[in-house]
């Protein structure tokens, strides 16, 4: 008698031996990728050294960089400027601050330290000039709220600073644009002022450290992790047996190995800032590098805006050049997904997007960026994007399964080595 029962189609993100998925076979046993970040994970550590500052090039003099001061040291510097200001009022001169250029034309990338720094040029803002008397008037308002915080030694997110006189800032990014400006003049970075961003960044995996004295095991968060701190003075007693720090661009892909718990199977940290970096979570991933002493490697989508934003964790925001010394982490390595991934891989067609014609000017202004140039792999993965006009997400691989990402494609690039 013939057997009717059907058969059960192989589950594509199944271990079996049957497993078809595209280029699993390549894959060694994990003991062997684990000794190799072993090794990369020791020459890190080693390699680590004094970092270069502006003084040790001899650039102090032309470049502006801030550094962290106290509340108590904000609070004297804008008392100090208060008192300058009141002067120059009484003697008939009027007032107005000089104020540090963030243009464009106003920065530099160092390739010593490849990251980019502000020059040392300066604007006047002027009360008495019609063209400045509103903005005058904001700095003027936002340094009188810093003051308050550090007299009274609290922290406020931007949103809070912004309705405190919604009729006078109009639109919060004019305040968060002052903000910035103010921290130049003071010299101090953001961070110093005590005012921060919503929490947006997330972490978890094989890290321990204290938040505010609390102390926090981000293998027990669950899949959302834990939610980075807006305050990175609150952290501290970072401690590891992690080989890698593993930087991911989305919170869709986040997720999916925070579920599928990779951290277990190669011991990592998985941290996200979902998309554009804000500064708590750059602030964290430095602190994790220096103190770890750990590679990172970063898993962006493969057209331009995901080399723009491993760019900004690297090499640093052309808004934010000032602080760059603090917001920058060294070395990190391009993992994917890269343009060389789709046809390597075989991305199917129907998962690759067209770029637009916005994509490809990205893509080409990149090409003429300094920090770009330095990398001839980066130039090379880039020429490729904008000559073939292909781009893909990294839930592209989720056409070969929905744990192809964890199960096969970062082991096997891991395995490979295969990072610029």
């Amino acid at each position: 008698m013939a057997d009717k029962r059907k058969r059960r189609r192989p589950d594509p993100d199944s271990d079996s031996d049957s497993d078809t998925r595209p280029f699993k076979h390549l894959l060694k046993p994990d003991t062997t990728i684990l000794s190799s970040l072993t090794t990369l994970a020791a020459s890190t550590a080693a390699s680590s050294s004094k970092t270069l500052t502006l003084s040790d090039l001899r650039l102090s003099a032309a470049c502006r960089e801030v550094s962290d001061l106290p509340p108590s040291a904000v609070q004297s510097a804008i008392e100090s400027l208060a008192v300058s200001l009141a002067r120059s009022i009484l003697s008939g001169q009027g007032f107005s601050f000089t104020v540090p250029s963030r243009s464009s034309a106003n920065q530099l990338y160092v390739p010593e330290l490849d990251r980019i720094v502000l020059k040392d040029k300066t604007s006047i803002r002027p009360y008495s000039s019609v063209s400045t008397v509103r903005k005058t008037t904001i700095t003027t308002r936002i340094l009188h709220l810093i003051h308050q915080l550090c007299l009274k030694n609290i922290h406020v997110t931007k949103r809070d600073l912004f309705y405190t006189d919604v009729k006078l800032f109009q639109d919060q990014t004019q305040s968060d644009a002052v903000l910035d400006d103010v921290s130049c003049i003071l010299g101090c970075t953001r961070s110093s002022l005590n005012v921060v961003a919503a929490e947006k960044g997330v972490v978890v995996g094989r890290l321990i450290f204290s938040d505010n004295g609390d102390m926090i095991d981000c293998t027990k968060m669950g899949m959302g992790g834990k939610a980075i701190p807006p305050n990175i003075d609150r952290v501290g007693d970072m401690k590891s047996d992690a080989l890698f720090i593993l930087l991911v661009e989305k919170d869709a892909a986040y997720m999916r190995l925070a579920e599928d718990r990779f951290y277990n199977r190669f011991p990592c940290i998985i941290v996200t800032a979902k998309g554009q970096p804000d500064v708590a979570t750059r602030l964290f991933l430095r602190k994790m590098k220096m103190e770890l002493k750990l590679p990172v490697l970063a898993l962006v989508d493969s057209d331009p805006y995901g080399l723009k934003i491993l760019s900004v964790y690297g090499c640093g925001s052309k808004n934010m050049s000032y602080d760059s010394a603090n917001l920058t982490t060294p070395d990190i390595k391009w993992l994917g997904i890269r343009p060389s991934d789709l046809d390597k891989y075989k991305i199917p067609e129907q998962c690759r997007l067209p770029m637009t014609e916005q994509d490809i000017k990205t893509g080409k202004d990149l090409l003429e960026e300094d920090f770009v140039k330095k990398n001839p792999g980066w130039v090379e993965e880039l020429n490729l994007m904008v000559k073939s006009k292909q781009k893909a997400e990294i839930q592209a691989l989720s056409s070969f399964g929905f744990q192809y990402l964890s199960e096969v494609y970062l082991p096997l690039k891991l395995q490979q080595r295969d990072w610029l």
